[in-house]
C-alpha cells in the first residue's frame, strides 16, 4: 500500500504570495525550446509538451516530430489583398534573432480564428491550430500605419535558452507546467479581470469599447475578500514614464496603472486603502523592511517599456531581454530579502498574444453562467454559435513559473489550469470561498511545493540576464 500525502499540511509556511502577470507571449513561443535547454546544460529529461523538434529521439514522451507548420497566405495575393488562406504555402515554427516583434492580435476574433480557420466557433473541437498566421497578416495588412511583417510569419515565431537565459533557468531549477493556460479566448483586459477576480461578468472587450460595457465590473476582487478577511495586501505598479510624478505619488494615479480600477471597488482604494496602491520601489522597501503583505500583485511595467508586449508601433520596439531583465531584479529581490523562507513568487503572462502554441484549448467552467454581452456586429459568434462563444473553454497555453523555497525542484505539473488558480492558490492559503465558479474548479498549485523538505532555503544564483540581443522591426527573423 502507498501512502499519499497532502501537501497543503503545511502551506502555512508561506507568508507571503507575490504575483506577476506579463503581457502576450505563448508557451512554445517562450518556452517550447526548454528540453533543447536541459539537454545542453545537463537537467534530467522528463516529460514536457513543447515544440516536438527540441524533443528526445527516445526516451520520455513526447518524442521528436517535425517542426510545426500552419498555412500561410498566398503568394500570389500580396497587400494591398487581404491575406488568402493558402495550404500550400506553410510557415514553420523557427527562431527569432530580433528580440522585438509588431503586435500580432490575441482579440476575440482574432483568437477564435486561430483556434481553426474553418471553425471559428468550435463546433468540431479539438481546436486545429491553424489561423494564427492569417489572423498575424490580416491584422498587418489592415493596420494605419502598415506593419512589414504583412504575411504574419512572426506568430511562428520562438526564443531559446539563449535569449531569455533567466527564465530558462528560473523554469528548470524551480517549477513550471506544460498546462498552464489564459483563462479567455480575449485580449489583455478580460483575462487580467479574471486573474484578480474570476471572471469578466460577460465583457469579450476592454471597458468601453462598445455601449455594451460601459459599466465597471461589480464582481468581488481577490484583494477587496482579503480585505475582508483582514488578510493585507497590497499592488505595485511602476510609475516609470506614467503621467504620475512622485515622490510623493498620487494613489489616483496609481490606480491608472492597475487594472484593479476596472472594478468598481477597485475605483475605492485611493480613498479608502491609499497605502495598497504604491509605486514599485516600495516594494524593494517592503523586501528591505521585512514588510511585505501576505499577498502582493505586481503590475507590469507598461509605460516603463519593460512588460513584454510585442511592438504596437514600429517606432517604438519593446525588446524582451530588457522585461525579462526588469523581472529578474523583482524576483532576485526576493530571493535576496529576509522574506525569502516564507514566500511563493508566481511569475506569468496574462495572455498568449496571438503567437502559436500547439496545445488546443481546454474546456473550462463558466465562471457565473454569463454569456459575452459586448461582441460587436460580425464578431465570431454573431452569426453562428459553437461551444466556444461562451466562456466555457480556456484561451491558449502560457508560460508559468512558480519560485519559492519550497518549490519543487525542475518540476513539470500537466495538470490543466488557468490564471484563476493563483486565486485558488491564494485561497486555499488564506481559507478564504472562492470568488466563482472557474476559481472553485482550479487545482489548488500545491503540487507545485514540498513543504516538509525545502530544497530551495538557500536560492540558486541565476545568470544575468542576456541583453544583447538584436532589436529590429523591419525584417525577420
Amino acid at each position: 500500500m502507498t501512502a499519499t500525502f497532502n501537501t497543503n499540511t503545511n502551506i502555512t509556511a508561506l507568508t507571503h504570495i507575490i504575483f506577476l502577470a506579463q503581457e502576450n507571449r505563448s508557451f512554445d513561443h517562450y518556452f517550447g525550446a526548454m528540453r533543447g535547454y536541459w539537454a545542453q546544460n545537463g537537467y534530467p529529461d522528463q516529460s514536457f509538451d513543447g515544440l516536438p523538434q527540441f524533443n528526445p529521439a527516445s526516451g520520455i514522451a513526447p518524442l521528436v516530430g517535425p517542426a510545426p507548420a500552419i498555412p500561410g497566405c498566398d503568394p500570389t495575393l500580396p497587400p494591398p489583398s487581404d491575406c488568402s488562406f493558402d495550404i500550400n504555402n506553410p510557415i514553420t515554427s523557427y527562431h527569432l534573432i530580433t528580440q522585438c516583434i509588431e503586435n500580432p492580435s490575441p482579440s476575440w476574433n482574432e483568437s477564435h480564428v486561430d483556434w481553426n480557420f474553418n471553425d471559428q466557433v468550435g463546433q468540431y473541437p479539438p481546436a486545429t491550430l491553424n489561423g494564427f498566421v492569417w489572423t498575424a497578416a490580416h491584422d498587418a495588412r489592415f493596420d494605419v500605419p502598415s506593419f512589414i511583417d504583412v504575411d504574419g510569419i512572426r506568430a511562428m515565431g520562438y526564443y531559446d535558452g539563449s535569449d531569455l537565459n533567466y527564465y530558462y533557468f528560473m523554469a528548470s531549477n524551480f517549477a513550471t507546467s506544460d498546462r498552464w493556460f489564459n483563462p479567455v479566448m480575449a485580449r489583455t483586459q478580460p483575462n487580467r479581470a479574471e486573474l484578480i477576480a474570476g471572471t469578466t461578468q460577460g465583457y469579450a472587450y476592454p471597458l468601453g469599447t462598445d455601449p455594451e460595457d460601459t459599466k465597471l465590473m461589480t464582481a468581488p476582487t481577490i484583494f477587496q475578500e482579503l480585505q475582508a478577511a483582514g488578510v493585507t495586501w497590497k499592488i505595485y505598479v511602476d510609475p516609470t514614464g506614467s503621467p504620475c510624478t512622485g515622490p510623493p505619488f498620487d494613489p489616483a494615479c496609481l490606480l491608472g496603472l492597475s487594472y484593479v480600477q476596472n472594478f468598481a471597488w477597485g475605483q475605492t482604494i485611493p480613498t479608502a486603502y491609499p497605502q495598497n496602491i504604491a509605486p514599485i520601489s516600495q516594494y524593494f522597501t517592503d523586501l528591505a523592511n521585512g514588510t511585505l503583505p501576505q499577498v502582493a500583485q505586481i503590475e507590469p511595467a507598461t509605460d516603463a517599456g519593460f512588460d513584454e508586449h510585442p511592438s504596437n508601433s514600429d517606432a517604438e520596439p519593446n525588446n524582451i531581454q530588457r522585461g525579462a531583465t526588469y523581472v529578474s531584479s523583482l524576483i532576485n529581490g526576493l530571493m535576496a530579502s529576509s522574506s525569502w523562507t516564507s514566500s511563493a513568487f508566481i511569475f506569468t503572462f496574462d495572455e498568449f498574444g496571438g503567437l502559436y502554441d500547439h496545445v488546443s484549448p481546454q474546456p473550462a467552467v463558466s465562471p457565473d453562467g454569463i454569456a459575452p454581452v459586448d461582441l460587436l456586429p460580425n464578431d465570431v459568434c454573431t452569426g453562428v454559435t459553437g461551444p466556444t462563444c461562451n466562456f466555457v473553454y480556456t484561451g491558449y497555453r502560457i508560460p508559468l513559473i512558480v519560485i519559492s523555497p519550497y518549490t519543487k525542484k525542475n518540476y513539470v505539473s500537466h495538470n490543466v489550469a488557468d490564471l484563476t488558480a493563483i486565486l485558488k492558490f491564494i485561497e486555499t492559503r488564506f481559507n478564504v470561498p472562492a470568488l466563482t465558479a472557474r476559481d472553485a474548479a482550479q487545482i489548488d498549485m500545491t503540487e507545485f511545493f514540498d513543504f516538509t523538505n525545502p530544497v530551495w532555503m538557500t536560492p540558486p544564483t541565476p545568470p544575468v540576464q542576456a541583453t544583447n540581443g538584436a532589436c529590429y522591426i523591419n525584417q525577420l527573423p
